[in-house]
């Protein structure tokens, strides 16, 4: 079996920039977005239970910075298979030497990159482009009472967001800043 993805390591430890290897012709192509055997390391030995797909609608909005508590962590895999995001990870792993520092990526339908977010990460994105679909993979279900977020503005975690904040959901407009007593994911 040929591998269809290449891995690209972060600044960040386990968090991870898959690139996908569309195989085409004169048709069109054909793209895997998701193997178990491919991705066995980083999944290690999780598997994928939960599929959403996300619609944005307008250019320079703004979901985030999600997380669920333990024990309901989750690894996520997201592709953007419609527009331009700028897709963040925040490190929320107090023993990590990378506590509380980001990296951003640009994930489009056109680049092929897909986002490898490890447990204990928060998760968030600005749509570049308006019409943005995204397909999420979940190694967890989706708790209500482990749900979880900091403020995307939230100076101390100064995430360099490419355009001004078009919109945001009232919820996240509400979610906390680090001064608020977050004191990291313990796993």
């Amino acid at each position: 079996m040929t591998n269809r993805f290449q891995i690209h390591t972060t600044p960040l430890e386990d968090l991870n920039v898959l690139e996908r290897k569309p195989i085409g012709d004169h048709r069109g192509f054909l793209e895997r977005m998701h193997c178990n055997a491919d991705l066995e390391e980083l999944l290690n030995g999780s598997t994928i239970v939960q599929i959403n797909r996300t619609l944005t609608q307008q250019r320079g909005t703004v979901r985030g910075m999600h997380f669920q508590q333990p024990p309901h962590c989750e690894k996520k895999i997201i592709s953007c298979l419609r527009g331009e995001i700028f897709d963040v990870a925040v490190d929320l792993r107090p023993d990590s030497e990378t506590y509380l520092q980001w990296h951003g990526v640009t994930l489009s339908e056109s680049n092929h990159l897909t986002f490898f977010i490890p447990e204990g990460f928060a998760h968030g994105f600005q749509t570049l482009t308006d019409d943005c679909e995204l397909l999420y993979l979940h190694t967890a279900f989706y708790h209500a009472e482990s749900e979880a977020g900091l403020d995307a503005t939230d100076p101390d975690l100064a995430i360099e967001w490419p355009l001004e904040f078009a919109q945001r959901s009232d919820r996240d407009n509400r979610l906390p800043k680090l001064d608020d007593g977050f004191n990291g994911i313990q796993l």
